[in-house]
């Protein structure tokens, strides 16, 4: 079936391409202002400039503190015939270091080869300017949303939202929508546009043991000490199989495997594995072998050693006998494991076989999962064919975290990733950037994703009469 476009985004993309250039003067202007959460630089600041943007836009709006960085809320419209639409995103950005890799200073953005290059760019603050924008179009043309509209903007994401469950669990009655919308991260890289269900969680703890009181000569008490190292290394050999089986006793059991439909539209995702391997360098994918490659990312818990410290590890040799030793670990989580529940798994299995080595827990964040015939999926699919041209690729999950659980566990509602920027945009890295096309693009993504939500009833994603 031939794909319409919405009749209501034609004047709205009218005035997009009217004022393309105009929104990005707007957005290097925004991007120019540090808010680096983990360094505390400019995040009163951008949290006061984004609820001044907010109000400028008819939104009630402030800055609310929490114990941490302040979240940004704004509402507008409380028709009860209207779905309630929240739109999420974070105005932190990571720290700009190793200053010297980039090839213009990261908070004086510059513009080559039809790119923005700026810190932050990509990650968040051009991906939640493009909704404000989309918003600030749709008002313009039609003067009122059909939609119901609450924008979240966290300052804490880049340091692992550890206030955003009790922000919105303290909340909850005022973040209360039909459905949330995150727009971050990149496009598949061919490009195409993505919406996504789901992604996996994590939980990190480190493995300590020290078995004297210093480092020995390894000669002189090789053979009597106790090596630091080796315990370290046995332990780590009963956790997982060179099969890649992750032994941990009990922690596949709180696992709600895929769905057909959610197997199927992995099945159809593109993975052109030749291609992932070449560019990492990799002559083997991580066992198990027999594992379809998008399962790998979606479907499955990892065990991954981050680092594995003690001894000597400097130039030349050194006959050390190494007393003490840390493991770094991270598990990734799939529906419905939990950070506490892998936690007890982990030291369980640690006192079984080597109790006198230490778990220290470390942080965690929960997985979130949405249906993929969610009744709000086909309205989201429809806005980016919309705004693109061409239907989206469908996530059943992404392998990495994202704060989503706050909304599919603490409020119940559906929750859906649809990203803006491209493949490449480097975030976390030197050079970050946004292709400026893809902006545009989010902007038309956003507005039509008013357009198609705006059709449906307040609740349950059905279609108004």
């Amino acid at each position: 079936m031939t794909h319409r476009r919405h009749p209501a985004l034609d004047p709205v993309y009218a005035h997009i391409a009217a004022n393309e250039d105009a929104f990005v003067e707007r957005l290097v202007d925004y991007v120019r202002r540090p808010s680096i959460s983990a360094q505390n630089k400019g995040i009163a600041e951008v949290a006061a400039l984004l609820v001044s943007m907010l109000e400028t836009l008819g939104m009630e709006a402030e800055a609310i503190a929490t114990e941490g960085h302040p979240m940004v809320l704004g509402r507008l419209g409380t028709d009860p015939e209207k779905p309630n639409v929240l739109f999420y995103g974070h105005y932190d950005v990571q720290p700009p270091e190793p200053l010297e890799a980039w090839h213009s200073p990261p908070f004086e953005p510059t513009i080559r080869d039809g790119r923005i290059y700026a810190r932050g760019v990509g990650d968040n603050k051009g991906q939640h300017f493009a909704q404000l924008l989309a918003i600030e179009s749709w008002l313009a043309v039609h003067g009122d949303l059909p939609i119901n509209l609450l924008f979240l903007l966290e300052g804490e994401e880049e340091v692992g939202s550890p206030h955003i469950a009790d922000f919105v669990g303290t909340h909850a009655e005022r973040l209360m929508a039909d459905l949330v919308v995150t727009s971050d991260g990149p496009m598949h890289i061919s490009g195409q546009p993505l919406i996504v269900f789901g992604v996996r969680g994590m939980v990190s703890f480190d493995l300590e043991v020290t078995t004297a009181s210093r480092d020995a000569h390894s000669g002189n008490y090789g053979g009597v000490m106790p090596n630091a190292v080796w315990k370290l290394v046995h332990l780590l050999s009963t956790m997982k199989t060179p099969e890649g089986e992750i032994m941990i006793e009990g922690l596949h059991d709180a696992i709600i495997p895929p769905t057909a439909l959610e197997r199927q539209a992995a099945a159809d995702l593109p993975a052109d594995v030749a291609d992932v391997m070449a560019d990492m360098g990799l002559r083997e994918l991580d066992a198990p072998r027999d594992r379809p490659f998008n399962d790998r990312l979606m479907f499955h818990p990892t065990l991954t050693i981050n680092g594995l410290h003690g001894g000597y590890s400097g130039p030349g040799s050194k006959a050390v006998l190494p007393s003490a030793a840390i493991a770094k670990c991270d598990i990734r989580l799939v529906e419905a494991m939990t950070p506490e529940d892998v936690l007890d798994k982990v030291e369980a299995h640690v006192a079984r076989h080597a109790p006198d080595v230490r778990v220290v827990r470390r942080a965690g964040m929960l997985p979130s999962k949405t249906a993929m015939d969610q009744p709000f999926a086909a309205a989201l699919v429809a806005a980016v064919t919309d705004a693109h041209g061409r239907p989206p690729l469908l996530y059943p999950a992404l392998g990495g975290s994202l704060p989503d659980y706050v909304f599919t566990k603490i409020l119940g509602v559906p929750a859906f990733v649809v990203p803006y920027a491209n493949a490449d945009e480097a975030n976390h890295a030197p050079n970050e950037n946004l292709k400026i096309h893809c902006f545009h693009d989010g902007i038309r993504t956003g507005a039509a994703m008013i357009a198609r939500l705006g059709d449906l009833a307040a609740g349950h994603g059905a279609r108004r009469d």
